[in-house]
């Protein structure tokens, strides 16, 4: 299976009053053509803006990628001149953002907002993009297509709203598509409608998709493989089954023990990650989740460990898979983590 887009070495400053926020540090991963890669992380550990420097949204003023490249088929985007790059988005390269309420421009029609990236991109007449938009309109599964066209948005509901982003989006045929935290806003039964469709488009389309998300259920239900994000660093990808079944990082353990299992007939309180995630104006020299580990180690603490090779596509960010290290049991039995 060939590489579509290769995020690697990517480091990502922002400068605040406060000093410089790293943001990312040194994030590499890859996606497949028609995949879905989902990367999760609670709010701030990076996932937002490893997505918006891929589309090159970030703002210019305060943030600065110190390193790193991102080649989509061969072309570093990060080289690209902005001519070039807006010529991608759009067409090869789309996004779903985050909050469908205030993504969507309140004073344009639904079906003219759906047309104007195909009249940009593949410069169709008016008339053409509104027949082409009338079919994406079908497709996303929002009745009476003719009447919803003419309409704004404050007359959709929240999930209808999604619906129109995921058409924009896909309107082009675009190769990649990146959803920001796509169902956030969204109630269960809703969700489920949207990360359905987007599964459907995908086998239809053959589009490769980057679901960014912190929900595990959204995870297991649609991707194939997963990055697990912290503190602007990956520190574990695998495939769906290698992190759900077998994962090999504390925190993507903690993220684990965090989730209801409803299969149970035991009633079993969920197990909280204690702590903060750490201060990324001044992040640990270490593994970024040492503070709230309960097998940290001396050496998390003064270097950071590399990427271990668990098994074929599975590495783990952790000195426990070190082959020097003890295990996770006989760091407790020692007398527990150094910060307990």
């Amino acid at each position: 299976m060939s590489k579509l887009l290769e995020v690697k070495n990517l480091k990502v400053n922002f400068s605040t009053y406060g000093g410089e926020v790293k943001a990312v540090r040194d994030v590499s991963f890859h996606i497949n053509e028609s995949e879905i890669l989902a990367i999760v992380g609670e709010s701030g550990s990076g996932k937002s803006v490893t997505v918006q420097t891929i589309m090159g949204l970030l703002p210019k003023k305060v943030s600065k990628i110190k390193s790193g490249t991102i080649h989509y088929k061969g072309k570093d985007l990060l080289k690209l001149k902005r001519s070039e790059l807006r010529k991608l988005k759009g067409s090869k390269i789309s996004m779903v953002f985050q909050d469908p309420m205030t993504s969507l421009n309140p004073t344009m029609r639904i079906g003219t907002q759906i047309a104007e990236g195909l009249i940009i991109h593949h410069n169709l007449s008016k008339r053409e993009a509104k027949i082409q938009a009338l079919e994406m309109i079908k497709l996303v599964g929002i009745p009476n297509p003719e009447q919803r066209y003419n309409q704004y948005p404050h007359e959709f509901s929240g999930g209808m709203r999604q619906r129109v982003m995921i058409a924009i989006a896909l309107a082009c045929k675009p190769e990649l598509l990146i959803a920001d935290e796509p169902t956030t806003a969204l109630d269960v039964t809703i969700q489920a409608q949207v990360l359905n469709l987007m599964i459907d488009l995908k086998d239809k389309m053959n589009t490769s998709i980057i679901l960014i998300t912190h929900d595990l259920g959204v995870v297991a239900e649609t991707a194939e493989r997963v990055a697990v994000m912290y503190a602007g660093v990956i520190v574990e990808t695998g495939t769906v089954n290698q992190i759900f079944k077998e994962p090999k990082h504390p925190y993507t353990w903690g993220l684990m023990e965090s989730i209801p299992d409803m299969y149970s007939d035991q009633k079993e309180r969920l197990i909280p990650i204690e702590g903060s995630p750490p201060d990324l104006f001044a992040p640990p020299k270490g593994c970024p989740f040492v503070m709230r580990c309960k097998y940290a180690m001396e050496i998390c603490e003064s270097k950071m460990p590399g990427d271990y090779e668990i098994s074929p596509n599975h590495t783990a960010k952790c000195w426990l898979n070190d082959e020097q290290s003890p295990s996770a049991e006989e760091v407790i039995a020692l007398g527990g983590a150094m910060y307990e």
